[in-house]
């Protein structure tokens, strides 16, 4: 009788520990995130994209592509925008950009495929010429 109960208690205890196990696994990862992307050809108008050509995130792949929903008003670009980093692979966001002193934020928040538990935070600066730099704070995890 007894072997039976501590043989029932221990097949409880694992499939608690198999049951909590995913929840573990599924913890945010994240850290700092540096894109720079090349707007060439971006004159301000809705629906224009840039280019990353460089991130530290294996899941912005150089060449994944910014498009912007909404165009430059008076100076200000405040618009919804994309990631695109390949089928069925988009992060949400929102930029507020002022032109004129040539800074602005993006906040990105959730998607599609990788990016459906993705935040991020960064600021948006002009390096040279159709170059601008995102900087910031990500986070990939369950919501």
């Amino acid at each position: 009788m007894r072997t039976s109960r501590l043989a029932s208690i221990l097949a409880i205890g694992a499939i608690t520990v198999m049951a909590i196990a995913p929840e573990a696994s599924a913890t945010p990862r994240g850290g700092q995130l540096h894109i720079t992307k090349d707007c060439t050809g971006y004159t301000g108008l809705a629906g224009q994209t840039c280019t990353v050509s460089a991130s530290n995130v294996r899941a912005i792949p150089n060449g994944a592509v910014i498009t912007y929903a909404s165009g430059v008003v008076n100076g200000v670009l405040d618009s919804d925008l994309t990631l695109d980093a390949g089928p069925g692979n988009v992060v949400h966001g929102h930029v507020n950009l002022d032109l004129g002193s040539l800074s602005g934020v993006v906040v990105l928040s959730g998607g599609t495929g990788k990016f459906n538990h993705m935040q991020a935070s960064v600021s948006v600066a002009h390096d040279h010429g159709d170059i601008w730099t995102w900087d910031g704070d990500y986070a990939f995890g369950n919501n």
